[in-house]
């Protein structure tokens, strides 16, 4: 759910005031050019109703007469009969315009004073409306910015995913590692195996009532270990040897169940007296681990828990990464980024307390030289000699850990 832009709308409101208001104002019309002119007062009332006469200064002989607001106040010797005692006119003094189509005519100081006086009380009062929406807006809105920006944390997200990349590497070297003792080891393992169920007759089958057991029939047709069986597979020996669809079925899962079975008692020995190609190369990448010690399999583990833990956490965190990403979240959203950053401030200190990225970079070293492809086949037995117990429990670890259900029991040299 995204956030309202309250403050917003509220500083646009006053923009839109106040622009409306200095509209208002730039349109009040400027005070005319005028020219100032005597007046006759031909006749005149007691509050300054008046008919005047004059003569127009921007054109000869243009004698005008209109009505006009004389001052009432002005001097009573100015005002009729006392001023001019043979006509009994007075005396007052105007404001004619001295541009513009309507040149020479007489101006009242009046006329515009109302409606422009109008114009600027209402921009008056849409500039005191405009303002304080204006401030409030602004204030409120960058109050309300610190506040959804006081979860960005990038330094926090940039560390945290430094050390799930460090994580992953190490996990991805490890795995490396693994992947090569187990490329290594399953043909030897599956030749093995391979030779002992050769020497398993079908009367040995184990998990499968005897009185079920057609060996004659079996034998007969040329199935005669357990090798022969899991070669035949349901379908042959239904269908070849007459078998009922359930009976064959349960005897390939039985010779199944006597391969497995196989597989956990056989183990790969390594012999010095008679060397080969194959167990030197599975040798050799079980140095890797070797040399690499216990610390790089912890390593390596918590390599991959360490990288599935964060990555969640990196992807809710991720608008914290920046001030401009925390804004555009949401407030049910922001709650969750700031949680998942307080997780991974808890996960940071574990890490540096732990020294996690240093394991991780020197497991990553030792892991990433790989099986020496170019050792002689002394230098690999020769080291395997010093050492034994360490291969063997290594190659251990990497079966047990490849196929819980297939342990590799170890022997010595």
């Amino acid at each position: 759910m995204r956030h309202l832009p309250v403050f917003r709308w509220v500083l646009a409101l006053g923009l839109i005031l106040f622009t409306w208001s200095a509209v208002l104002y730039a349109n009040t019309p400027d005070f005319p050019e005028l020219e100032q002119v005597e007046l006759t007062v031909l006749d005149e009332k007691p509050d300054g109703t008046c008919t005047v006469a004059w003569s127009n200064p921007f054109r000869f002989a243009d004698e005008r007469e209109g009505p006009y607001q004389c001052d009432a106040g002005r001097s009573p010797a100015l005002k009729a009969p006392h001023y001019e005692l043979a006509t009994g006119f007075g005396w007052d003094s105007g404001w004619v315009l001295a541009e513009g189509p309507d040149q020479g005519r007489l101006y009242h100081l009046e006329e515009d004073q109302e409606a422009d006086e109008e114009r600027r009380e209402r921009s008056d009062v849409l500039v005191l409306a405009g303002l304080p929406l204006m401030v409030v807006g602004v204030v409120g809105g960058n109050i309300r910015l610190l506040r959804r920006a006081r979860g960005a944390r990038p330094a926090v997200v940039r560390r945290a995913a430094r050390l799930r990349e460090a994580a992953e590497q190490v996990a991805q070297d490890h795995h490396r590692a693994l992947e090569a003792v187990r490329t290594a080891w399953a043909p030897l393992h599956r030749e093995l195996v391979d030779g002992e169920l050769d020497r398993i007759p079908v009367t040995q089958i184990r998990g499968l009532a005897e009185g079920r057991l057609r060996t004659q029939e079996m034998e007969k047709g040329g199935v005669r270990t357990v090798r022969d069986v899991l070669d035949a597979g349901t379908w042959a020996l239904a269908q070849l040897l007459g078998m009922e669809r359930d009976t064959a079925e349960q005897t390939v899962a039985a010779a199944r169940r006597t391969a497995d079975a196989v597989g956990r008692e056989v183990s790969v020995r390594f012999d010095a007296r008679g060397p080969e190609p194959r167990t030197t190369a599975l040798l050799a990448a079980l140095r890797v681990l070797v040399d690499a010690g216990p610390k790089a399999r912890s390593a390596g583990r918590a390599g991959r828990e360490l990288a599935a833990r964060l990555a969640p956490l990196l992807i809710t965190a991720e608008p914290a990464a920046g001030v401009r990403e925390m804004l555009r979240t949401g407030p049910y959203e922001r709650d969750n980024v700031l949680a998942a950053v307080t997780e991974l401030r808890i996960v940071l200190a574990e890490a540096e307390r732990e020294a996690w990225a240093e394991q991780f970079a020197q497991s990553s070293v030792d892991l990433l030289r790989g099986p020496d492809v170019d050792a002689d086949e002394l230098a690999t037995w020769t080291d395997f000699e010093a050492r034994p117990t360490a291969y063997y429990t290594a190659l251990a670890e990497v079966i047990d850990e490849d196929a819980p259900a297939t342990a590799c029991r170890t022997e010595g040299a």
